[in-house]
Protein backbone atom coordinates (compact mmCIF):
# COMPACT_ATOMS: atom_id res chain seq x y z
CA UNK A 1 0.00 0.00 0.00
CA UNK A 2 2.10 3.50 -0.87
CA UNK A 3 1.86 6.39 1.63
CA UNK A 4 -0.85 8.46 -0.27
CA UNK A 5 -3.48 5.69 -0.12
CA UNK A 6 -2.52 4.83 3.52
CA UNK A 7 -3.42 8.73 4.40
CA UNK A 8 -6.41 8.86 2.63
CA UNK A 9 -7.96 5.61 4.37
CA UNK A 10 -6.40 6.92 7.26
CA UNK A 11 -8.36 10.39 7.21
CA UNK A 12 -11.80 8.14 5.96
CA UNK A 13 -11.48 5.99 9.28
CA UNK A 14 -10.40 8.30 12.16
CA UNK A 15 -11.57 11.71 10.76
CA UNK A 16 -10.96 14.76 13.03
CA UNK A 17 -14.26 15.93 12.20
CA UNK A 18 -16.78 13.02 12.04
CA UNK A 19 -17.04 8.85 13.61
CA UNK A 20 -17.95 7.36 10.23
CA UNK A 21 -19.97 4.45 10.16
CA UNK A 22 -17.92 1.14 9.14
CA UNK A 23 -18.09 0.75 5.08
CA UNK A 24 -20.56 3.37 4.96
CA UNK A 25 -18.98 4.41 1.57
CA UNK A 26 -19.36 0.70 0.27
CA UNK A 27 -23.65 0.75 0.82
CA UNK A 28 -25.30 0.76 -2.92
CA UNK A 29 -28.08 2.68 -1.35
CA UNK A 30 -27.82 6.22 -1.78
CA UNK A 31 -30.32 7.39 0.81
CA UNK A 32 -28.44 4.98 3.47
CA UNK A 33 -25.30 6.88 2.96
CA UNK A 34 -26.56 10.42 3.29
CA UNK A 35 -28.60 9.54 6.28
CA UNK A 36 -25.11 7.95 7.50
CA UNK A 37 -23.06 11.13 6.77
CA UNK A 38 -26.12 13.16 8.14
CA UNK A 39 -25.75 11.15 11.65
CA UNK A 40 -22.28 11.53 11.80
CA UNK A 41 -21.90 15.33 11.65
CA UNK A 42 -24.77 15.45 13.48
CA UNK A 43 -23.18 14.10 16.66
CA UNK A 44 -19.87 14.87 16.03
CA UNK A 45 -18.56 17.62 18.75
CA UNK A 46 -14.79 17.94 16.57
CA UNK A 47 -16.28 19.20 13.79
CA UNK A 48 -15.17 22.67 11.84
CA UNK A 49 -18.02 23.50 9.88
CA UNK A 50 -21.83 23.23 9.88
CA UNK A 51 -23.19 19.77 9.87
CA UNK A 52 -24.41 20.02 6.20
CA UNK A 53 -20.84 21.17 5.01
CA UNK A 54 -19.15 18.74 6.92
CA UNK A 55 -20.96 15.71 5.33
CA UNK A 56 -20.53 16.75 1.78
CA UNK A 57 -17.51 17.33 2.25
CA UNK A 58 -16.13 13.86 3.87
CA UNK A 59 -18.62 12.46 0.61
CA UNK A 60 -16.43 14.44 -1.93
CA UNK A 61 -13.37 13.86 -0.18
CA UNK A 62 -14.29 9.95 -0.58
CA UNK A 63 -14.81 9.98 -4.18
CA UNK A 64 -11.77 12.32 -4.77
CA UNK A 65 -9.55 10.13 -3.04
CA UNK A 66 -10.95 6.65 -4.58
CA UNK A 67 -10.53 7.98 -7.97
CA UNK A 68 -10.15 5.73 -10.93
CA UNK A 69 -10.13 2.49 -8.31
CA UNK A 70 -13.90 3.40 -7.70
CA UNK A 71 -16.18 1.52 -9.88
CA UNK A 72 -18.92 3.28 -12.28
CA UNK A 73 -22.29 1.92 -10.18
CA UNK A 74 -20.30 2.76 -7.13
CA UNK A 75 -19.19 6.44 -8.01
CA UNK A 76 -22.93 7.13 -9.21
CA UNK A 77 -24.59 5.81 -5.71
CA UNK A 78 -21.58 7.88 -4.37
CA UNK A 79 -23.17 10.63 -6.40
CA UNK A 80 -26.84 10.34 -5.82
CA UNK A 81 -25.99 10.45 -2.50
CA UNK A 82 -24.90 14.12 -2.58
CA UNK A 83 -28.46 14.70 -3.77
CA UNK A 84 -29.88 12.31 -0.85
CA UNK A 85 -27.54 14.67 1.76
CA UNK A 86 -29.14 18.13 0.17
CA UNK A 87 -32.32 16.47 0.73
CA UNK A 88 -32.43 15.05 4.06
CA UNK A 89 -30.76 18.79 5.22
CA UNK A 90 -33.64 20.51 3.49
CA UNK A 91 -31.35 22.13 0.68
CA UNK A 92 -32.81 22.48 -3.03
CA UNK A 93 -30.94 19.70 -5.39
CA UNK A 94 -27.75 20.83 -7.58
CA UNK A 95 -29.43 20.92 -11.68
Amino acid sequence: MTAKRKWSADVTEHSDAMDLEEHVFESHDARKIAASLKRSAEHSDRRKAEPFQSAMSMLNFYINRAGKNLPAGQKKVLEDAKDELRVAFGRPKED
